[in-house]
């Protein structure tokens, strides 16, 4: 990834101006991504927990083993390594995190979550391509929260999701309505989004 890339996609992590995305509750970005992991507690035992979604300011752990508020752990996710913070919430199930990194490790992070996430749209897509249908040059009525609506280009279409060609990008995790069906946005890709029908 090249030093520019690295930086904008900091920058939408990061949330920072310039990013093009509207302005959210939480300081950082997060990316939902499913990882499995093991995390060290300030005692030193070790449990197996499960990555729900992350940022260059933390992430959202699932784990059956409990933690403490404020207490300090090291987490280790598979392809991302070692990420070293503090517990800020611990709920049933699971807790959150956050991390304190240099400049250099969070460009280093974003790296591997760009990574990771072309990825998993590629496997997903090898994994659907035999159901999807091309629906190049067809449209569609995209159907915002705020109840805003614009007309996008349908570009392919499963069983499960979408592809969409728009200008428009709803926060990954924001709840849309395409014609009579709601869906999630799931991913952001060069000319619009991804969506995946139900799924809330």
């Amino acid at each position: 990834m090249s030093a520019t890339t690295a930086q904008l996609v900091l920058r939408h992590l990061a949330g920072e101006p310039g990013s093009g995305s509207e302005t959210t509750r939480r300081r950082y970005r997060r990316v939902m991504l499913s990882l499995p992991g093991r995390f060290m507690r300030a005692d030193k035992t070790e449990h197996d927990c499960q990555l729900v979604d992350i940022s260059v300011g933390g992430a959202s752990v699932k784990s059956a083993a409990t933690v403490e508020n404020n207490e300090r752990i090291v987490v280790y996710f598979e392809h991302l390594g070692a990420l070293e913070g503090v517990v800020v919430r611990a709920f049933a199930g699971g807790f959150a995190l956050r991390s304190s990194l240099s400049a250099h490790k969070r460009e280093r992070l974003v790296a591997k979550l760009t990574w990771l996430i072309n990825r998993s749209e590629l496997e997903d897509f090898e994994a659907r391509k035999e159901e999807r249908v091309r629906r190049s040059g067809n449209t569609a009525l995209l159907r915002l929260e705020d109840g805003r609506e614009v007309e996008c280009e349908l570009i392919d279409m499963s069983v499960s999701g979408a592809l969409l060609a728009t200008t428009w990008r709803p926060p990954l995790g924001s709840i849309v309505t395409v014609g009579r069906q709601s869906a999630t946005v799931r991913r952001h890709h060069r000319t619009g989004i991804g969506i995946e029908f139900g799924a809330q």
